[in-house]
């Protein structure tokens, strides 16, 4: 299960609504739909949760690139939703750099050279790690009231009615949860 909420900051306050991202496809698919939400080009939050083991913050200001934050990496991989965050800049990758291995490099039938399959496998496993930790603009709410230090100390189970809470906005996230 998972949960995405925009939180759209408008004259009046924050404006909530849930949104289904099984549409998006593309960390730019998911600014397009948050700029939606806010015609005025104020600041919009996506927050995104996954079954309380991960939660995931991408803001947009108007058109400025969104700005993400993801509370554990690992666990946001063996998600559809958290693959879309997991962009290579903000894991700290080559941007456009294969996370399998060089196929034109690779001896098929694992053989020759004295390689064993098993060794092939490691290879493709040390380069599709991820940390088991937060990656990302930690300081992407600190103008907001929640700083670097307390968004990493935020549990997935409750990070999105703490964040909301914060930002004055828990009742208008609870209409939509």
């Amino acid at each position: 299960m998972y949960f995405a909420a925009l939180l759209a900051r408008t004259e009046d306050g924050w404006e909530a609504s849930d949104t289904e991202l099984d549409d998006v496809e593309t960390l730019s698919d998911l600014a397009d739909l948050a700029r939606e939400a806010s015609p005025d080009e104020d600041t919009v939050l996506v927050l995104i949760e996954q079954e309380d083991s991960w939660f995931g913050v991408v803001r947009v200001d108007g058109e400025d690139d969104p700005r993400i934050y993801v509370s554990d990496a690992a666990a946001a991989r063996r998600s559809a939703y958290g693959e879309l965050l997991l962009t290579d800049e903000l894991l700290g990758r080559e941007p456009g750099t294969d996370d399998g291995p060089d196929l034109d490099a690779l001896d098929l039938d694992g053989t020759e050279d004295g390689e064993s399959e098993d060794d092939d496998e490691e290879e493709v496993g040390a380069a599709d790690a991820v940390p088991h930790s937060p990656v990302g603009d930690s300081g992407i709410l600190d103008d907001l009231g929640i700083s670097e230090k307390e968004l990493r100390s935020l549990d997935a189970d409750d990070a999105l009615g703490t964040i909301a809470e914060a930002l004055g906005a828990s009742e208008v996230l609870e209409t939509v949860r």
